[in-house]
This record gives structure tokens, C-alpha cells and sequence, in this order.
């Protein structure tokens, strides 16, 4: 029987893909022509059956770790999912974010793990808030999950409440997973990786959001060895090994990494600050400034759920952004910024003259 794991992604794959796109959070392709020496390093068979062992090493000096802690995956989504299988079990407790970014929970669900949530709220700014963590554990606990940047805000969870939540989860016997897909597009007091302040957390990541090699499919945990053991081993069970062809471009990209976050944050910068002019010239949005990433919450004041709007502004401006009800925060809408900036500014033109039409009643559904 057909059943829907993650109905975010789902509607992610299916949704037809507007002139002007808002909605994919993937920062704007690479080519070639911005990995030199891509076709010099390409071969299609090699050996690496637990992780290309440059690879490993590249990551693992990255972050100040030894490269026992680091894991190979297939992207961020397969970072999470070997990190969650090694620890959790049908019936486990793991204890998520809200708002949080739907395929976390679709790995949850398809464990057979017993979800609880705690809330990061609109009113305290899309905050990590350590004791609404707290008040979210039970002794059957096994794990919390999280992500900073926050995904879909982009709010950076404080280095403090972290180490916070690091605390309650010793206590409890537990792990804290930090999904840190969008850290490395935090150019302005980037904190150290969660999975530096304590062997209870575990950090995922990727050269996907950040980088604009989403196709490399280069993903990987850091983690204690035991539970790096672990998550290795799923692996044996999920792709057997990554692609050794994507392994050799990922390592020279880790090469060129300094090249590739100039890169991005060309786009990114100038990107952000065209977006927040929007919203801040704007009665009806309102929004939590990201503090890196490539996506932004704005909250549609007077607005309970805004898939209706997101439809019309698909159907009549060619133009998308993401509901936020994929997000369990219906009133908002997630809008991507890591695009070409012609796509923003069109994007951008598009959702304000759909947000005008709203406001004046043309659309049926305001005043």
C-alpha cells in the first residue's frame, strides 16, 4: 500500500517547477567550470567500502575530528537516516523540533520510532530553547533532534542553549542530533560544529545547500566512534557504498572549499539583503531574519494556511514558494534565496504583486 513518509518531499518532486522558483532551497548549480580539474580527478571504479579514504580525511581535518568519527553518506538525508538507524529502534522516543524540516520525521516514521515535539515559536524568534526541551524528555527518550540553522527559518541555535540541551541529554542517557545542512553559509561568527562540544550529539552535514553540488550527493556524519561504528554499518544495508566518481569530485571539492564558499557567498549575501528589503518594505510579512542558509519564514499576517495563496501565486505568476504547513507552521511560507539573483528579483516582483492582490481583496480571501 502507497504510504507517505515525507509529504514534503514528495510534494518537493511532483510540483510542477515555476519560471520563477522560490522554493528549492539548493544553492544555484555549479558547473564545471567552478570545480577545475573536475575531469581530471574522475574515474568511474576505485575502492571505498567504508568511505573514500581522502575523502574521510578531508572532512575529519575540516572539522578538527579523527576520521574514525567521520561517516560517508549520501548527502545530508542519508547523514540523517545512518545516524538515526544506528540508535533508534521501533517504539524508541525521539523527541523533534517544530517547526522542523519534514523528512526528519519521515526517517522517524519509517522506524517505527515514537515521535514527540517541542516547540521553537514564532514569538521567541525561532529560538533553541533549552527548557522546552526539557519539558519534552521522558526516560524513554533516546534522541533529539534538531537543526541549525534552523530549517525552515534559518535561525542559529546559540553555541549555550546547544551545550544546554547537550546536558539534558547526558542526563537522560541520550543523543542530540544537529542537522547543520545550511552551517557553512553562516559567513558571520560561524560556531564550531555541535558535534565538537560533546560525544552526546552528533552532526550531520553536506557540500549540498552551501555549496551548489547538490548532484555530488557528498554527505557524512560526525559523530562519537561508537556511534560512527554504527552508523557505518548502516550503510551496508542501505547503499552498500557511496559513488566512487562523486567520492574523487567531493574530495577535490573539499580541496577548493575556500573557492566554493567565495562562490556561494556572493550569491548569498547580496541575495539576503534583497529579500529583507523586500519583507522590511512589507505590511503583511513579517520574520525571524536568517542568520545564514539559503532559506527564509516569513509569517503572512492574517493568513492561517497558505497553501491557497502558494497556489495562486504558482497559477497566475509563475512563481513558487513552499507552504508552510509542510513545516507545521501553516501561516507562514518558506521562500529559497540561494537562486540566481534574477530569479530572486523576478520572484521577488511576482510575490509582491500577489501579496498586493491579497491585501486588496482581489483574490477573494482578504479585506
Amino acid at each position: 500500500m502507497e504510504e507517505s513518509w515525507a509529504p514534503y518531499m514528495e510534494w518537493s518532486k511532483a510540483r510542477p517547477v515555476p519560471r520563477w522558483d522560490l522554493a528549492g532551497s539548493n544553492l544555484l548549480g555549479c558547473t564545471l567550470d567552478d570545480l577545475p580539474g573536475a575531469c581530471d580527478v574522475l574515474e568511474l571504479n576505485g575502492l571505498n567500502p567504508d568511505g573514500y579514504p581522502p575523502l574521510n580525511e578531508a572532512i575529519a581535518a575540516r572539522y578538527g575530528v579523527a576520521v574514525e568519527r567521520v561517516v560517508s553518506a549520501s548527502g545530508c538525508s542519508g547523514a540523517n537516516f545512518q545516524a538515526i538507524a544506528a540508535l533508534v529502534r521501533p517504539g524508541d522516543e525521539v523527541l523533534v523540533e517544530r517547526p522542523a524540516y519534514d523528512p526528519l520525521l519521515g526517517v522517524l516514521r519509517l522506524l517505527g520510532a515514537s515521535i514527540a515535539r517541542f516547540d521553537r515559536t514564532w514569538e521567541d524568534g525561532w529560538a533553541l530553547d533549552p527548557g522546552r526541551v526539557r519539558a519534552g524528555l521522558t526516560g524513554r527518550t533516546r534522541l533529539i533532534v534538531l537543526s541549525s540553522p534552523h530549517n525552515p527559518s534559518g535561525v542559529l541555535a546559540s553555541t549555550e542553549a546547544l551545550q544546554a540541551v547537550g546536558r539534558l541529554a547526558e542526563s537522560a542517557g541520550a543523543h542530540v542530533l544537529v542537522d547543520e545542512v545550511y552551517r557553512d553559509a553562516v559567513y558571520t561568527d560561524r560556531p564550531a560544529s555541535a558535534a565538537t562540544l560533546g560525544d552526546m550529539f552528533i552532526s550531520t552535514n553536506s557540500l549540498t545547500k552551501a555549496y551548489g553540488l547538490s548532484g555530488l550527493r557528498i554527505g557524512w556524519v560526525l559523530a562519537s566512534v561508537p556511534v560512527a561504528r554504527a552508523a557505518r554499518r548502516i550503510r551496508d544495508v542501505l547503499d552498500g557504498v557511496g559513488s566512487f566518481p562523486s567520492d574523487r569530485l567531493g574530495h577535490l571539492a573539499l580541496q577548493q572549499i575556500d573557492a566554493l564558499e567565495a562562490r556561494a557567498r556572493a550569491l548569498l549575501e547580496p541575495n539576503l539583503g534583497s529579500l529583507s528589503a523586500f519583507v522590511d518594505a512589507r505590511t503583511d510579512l513579517e520574520w525571524a531574519v536568517p542568520h545564514g542558509g539559503t532559506v527564509a519564514f516569513p509569517r503572512l499576517n492574517g493568513e492561517t494556511d497558505t497553501r491557497a495563496f502558494a497556489e495562486r501565486l504558482l497559477e497566475e505568476h509563475d512563481t513558487a514558494v513552499v507552504p508552510g504547513a509542510f513545516f507545521d507552521a501553516p501561516g507562514h511560507v518558506r521562500i529559497a534565496f540561494g537562486c540566481a539573483a534574477e530569479t530572486l528579483e523576478h520572484g521577488l516582483e511576482a510575490l509582491g504583486r500577489a501579496l498586493d492582490a491579497r491585501q486588496a481583496g482581489d483574490d477573494g480571501t482578504a479585506s
